[in-house]
């Protein structure tokens, strides 16, 4: 239907039946009563791991912020195309992506670059999944670790992947510097602005999360799947005469 008011007759190139005019009702989102599901994935085998620490040290502030939080240890993942994806490991990666609603990245920097070990977590996660898109819509929050000075490169790098999969990533990030002087012997994290800015990414997290929850499906519905989608159901009612 063509919505009215819109001037299409001056937009050629629209096709009507794809073109949608913004709906507030539709980002109304239904009431859910179940916690905020975030998944926390890092990029480091590591035993005294900066970035498991920093994750574990998030997790703590996203229950107490009243969220329901899955860490993903890469340990025994297999690298990308090295084994088949019914592989346990893989198996348990995906679905923990289905479930989630909001996910945590966090790396290492090596190399001025995000660790190969979160790298290939990501790309153990394909686009589209079948009809599903496994990260579409979803939040993200980023954080980074470095041996040295600050830094952003690892959570530049992870916000251009967060783009391509379509998630939506907040605006706040944490990166933490000379990580090796910001946790203790038990691996808990020292008071620092380092510590505060953890807490303002997590809160922020869990804020859109909460606003995005029932309705980034509509928010990330495109005028150009809508337009192919219309396409196909076109051709599927009348086909090509042979």
């Amino acid at each position: 239907m063509t919505p009215k008011g819109t001037g299409l007759s001056d937009l050629p190139n629209v096709l009507p039946a794809a073109f949608e005019l913004p709906d507030f009702s539709a980002l109304v989102a239904p009431k859910l009563d179940y916690k905020p599901r975030i998944l926390m994935l890092y990029g480091s085998l590591r035993e005294r791991s900066y970035s498991r620490f920093l994750t574990l040290e998030a997790q703590r502030l996203l229950e107490a912020f009243g969220a329901e939080v899955r860490v993903f240890h890469a340990n025994g993942l297999p690298l990308p195309n090295d084994a088949p994806e019914s592989h346990p490991k893989v198996q348990e990666l995906r679905e923990a992506m289905l479930w989630s609603e909001g996910q945590v990245w966090t790396s290492p920097e090596r190399h001025g670059a995000m660790s190969a070990v979160l790298k290939s977590q990501i790309d153990w996660i394909p686009l589209p999944g079948g009809a599903i898109r496994p990260t579409q819509g979803r939040t993200l929050a980023v954080m980074q670790v470095s041996g040295g000075s600050q830094s952003f490169n690892a959570v530049n790098q992870m916000r251009i992947l967060g783009r391509w999969m379509r998630m939506v990533t907040i605006p706040n990030q944490s990166s933490v510097a000379k990580a090796f002087q910001e946790f203790d012997e038990d691996g808990r994290m020292k008071p620092s602005s380092y510590y505060d800015r953890v807490v303002d990414v997590m809160e922020e997290l869990v804020k859109f999360t909460l606003i995005n929850r029932g309705v980034s499906r509509y928010l990330t519905s495109r005028y150009s799947e809508r337009k192919e989608a219309a396409a196909k159901l076109e051709e599927r009612v009348s086909p090509k005469s042979i």
